[in-house]
């Protein structure tokens, strides 16, 4: 029997096969989610113009020297700039320009006074022909200039950033209206085993509804990438190989399969992998998860995730998820990891272990304990967790009060 692979060494391994899908260019509504294909660079300023950040006057700060409530210092209004106009000439000496926020600033200017520091207060319907400053302020108050967030030619984003609302908002404000993304990876998803029968059926003795592919489409959906999720495939030889066929066929970038890669009499995922392509591993010293088929089936990259619930769910998080994170060609993002103190006593089987679990903040310390059951079919305690308590391959038993390594699935 072929020695059990680490699961450092068996991520390894996944991760070699993977390289970034090629480019496509989409609208910036279209963008969300999507992951940055390569660097970008401003076009343009941002700002693209010296602005006002509040509602005010435009002036010359060296004119206003030694303003207060007792002296106001007055100077002539010449010229109002709304928001979305451009001045028509320079400020001269001894004037002021009404300025709304957002608007230029005048040429010559190189403050704004905000209207509650002027004897008018806030600002009167009519364009007043002299303000009385009250309050003198240095050059470069209230003002945003030209290029201070972003310079025309600096690096906004980098390949691989994944585009939120804010980065689509800087892409827009950047006048950006398509922007080339990395395709989404199309990740085919069969669950496979003759008991097997889809929601909505009427169950007979002997089968259960199919979860796996709801869970796991579900997850390749979070991370940006599209499902094609298959028909259930019986413990069939033909069957299997069938739903693989389907899945090349549809341009799947990687195939993700649960159940029958043990070695079972009706597990046939192995010999169907051997038959048509080639098998990188089958075996890892993980808990839960320890049958785990990778390799290529008709040249196309194949996960075979154990049946049991939560050891797919455990086993997409190790090594399905970074490999589709290279496929997007952005750096896989780790689940947050925290250390926590144990409110029980652990065993284990020497295996590398992932446990379902519930952490929380409390004293100003992270506090965990399991989140139920830990059998690989238990799905409640995994839909009570919000993280994974990660142990050691070689831990056989943790004392309660430890600190524990603890994967968090919940920002």
């Amino acid at each position: 029997m072929d020695p059990l692979l680490s699961v450092e060494a068996a991520r390894e391994r996944v991760l070699k096969e993977f390289t970034s899908l090629p480019a496509e260019t989409v609208g910036l509504r279209e963008a969300l989610g999507r992951v940055l294909a390569g660097d970008l660079a401003a076009r343009q300023d941002l700002p693209p113009f010296s602005n006002s950040s509040m509602d005010g006057y435009a002036l010359r700060a060296g004119e206003i020297r030694g303003a207060s409530a007792r002296n106001p210092i007055r100077l002539r209004v010449v010229l109002e700039v709304p928001a979305g106009t451009s001045p028509a000439a320079p400020l001269p000496p001894g004037a002021a320009a009404r300025v709304m926020t957002g608007a230029p600033i005048p040429a010559g200017a190189d403050c704004v006074v905000p209207m509650e520091q002027t004897d008018l207060g806030s600002s009167p319907a009519a364009l007043p022909s002299e303000i009385g400053i009250l309050t003198a302020i240095p050059a470069g108050a209230n003002v945003r200039p030209a290029g201070f967030d972003l310079r025309a030619g600096e690096t906004v984003l980098s390949r691989g950033a994944r585009l939120r609302p804010q980065e689509i908002a800087l892409l827009a404000s950047l006048g950006e209206s398509s922007i080339a993304v990395t395709r989404r990876p199309r990740i085919a998803v069969v669950s496979t085993g003759s008991e097997l029968v889809p929601v909505g059926r009427s169950l007979r003795p002997g089968e259960i509804f199919e979860s796996n592919s709801w869970m796991l489409g579900g997850l390749v959906s979070e991370l940006g990438a599209q499902p094609i999720l298959l028909d259930i495939a019986p413990d069939d030889p033909a069957e299997v190989g069938l739903r693989f066929d389907t899945a090349v066929e549809r341009g799947a970038d990687l195939i993700l399969s649960s159940a029958g890669v043990s070695v079972g009499e009706y597990d046939y995922v192995r010999p169907v992998v051997e038959k048509r392509g080639r098998l990188s591993f089958w075996r890892v010293n993980l808990r839960p998860g320890r049958p785990l088929a990778f390799g290529r089936y008709r040249g196309v990259p194949l996960l075979g995730l154990p049946g049991n619930p939560v050891s797919s769910f455990v086993t997409f998080e190790l090594f399905a998820r970074p490999a589709i994170a290279a496929l997007l060609g952005s750096v896989p993002r780790p689940r947050p990891r925290v250390t926590a103190r144990l409110d029980q006593d652990l065993d284990s089987d020497g295996r590398e272990s992932y446990l379902r679990a519930q952490a929380q903040w409390d004293s100003g310390q992270w506090k965990v304990g399991l989140s139920g059951s830990q059998e690989s079919s238990a799905l409640s305690a995994l839909s009570r967790a919000n993280s994974l308590i990660r142990l050691p391959a070689g831990t056989t038993h943790v004392p309660g009060g430890s600190p524990v390594e603890v994967w968090l699935l919940e920002d």
